[in-house]
């Protein structure tokens, strides 16, 4: 048999050089997003009760129409740092003229010595400093968990949803231009 010589046989398809429209157009287009990252951020906090109320909501979100319990959710499996404290005054300034309604913080509620009466006010909370509760309690309102808050208002209707200050931290203040810089409202770390 005879056998052609290997010049005159063509290259194998791996060897092949890409078509000329195809050169030059590979590679992630960071311009137009790039990898997107998609995963939701889950708690690792290893509180039992923090746990339980992620599964709840998680359950609730999935099986309810209502955006409320996947924003609930949302805060839930949020850092600490994004949930800040909400004191009893700035909870007095964000409750007036809305009588009947619930106030849900995915948070703590903390005492505010400055507000002298505290009005009558339903809380939902993760949790309470023990002078705010006793002053919500002595007013005549009532301090709820999350998980009284799913029996008495599944869908989130009747509520206010409240977040406390995100930027409110000390560290924050050392952020941004460097301190001395025109138009600088940075802290010197002295």
């Amino acid at each position: 048999s005879r056998r052609t010589p290997a010049a005159a046989l063509p290259p194998p398809p791996c060897a092949r050089a890409p078509p000329p429209d195809v050169v030059g157009k590979m590679g992630i287009d960071l311009e137009a997003g790039g990898r997107t990252w998609t995963k939701p951020r889950v708690t690792k906090s290893q509180n039992p009760y923090i746990r339980l109320l992620v599964k709840l909501y998680r359950f609730l979100a999935r099986r309810t129409d209502s955006k409320f319990n996947k924003v609930i959710l949302k805060r839930l499996n949020m850092t600490r740092k994004s949930r800040p404290p909400l004191s009893l005054s700035k909870l007095a300034k964000f409750m007036e003229g809305k009588d009947g309604k619930i106030a849900v913080v995915v948070g703590t509620i903390t005492d505010d010595k400055r507000l002298f009466e505290v009005p009558k006010v339903t809380v939902c909370a993760l949790r309470f400093t023990e002078t705010a509760r006793a002053r919500i309690t002595k007013a005549g309102g009532e301090c709820l968990t999350f998980d009284k808050l799913a029996l008495r208002a599944p869908l989130g209707k009747g509520t206010v949803l409240l977040r406390g200050p995100v930027k409110a931290r000390e560290a924050e203040r050392y952020f941004g231009k460097a301190p001395g810089v025109p138009g600088s409202h940075t802290k010197q770390r002295v």
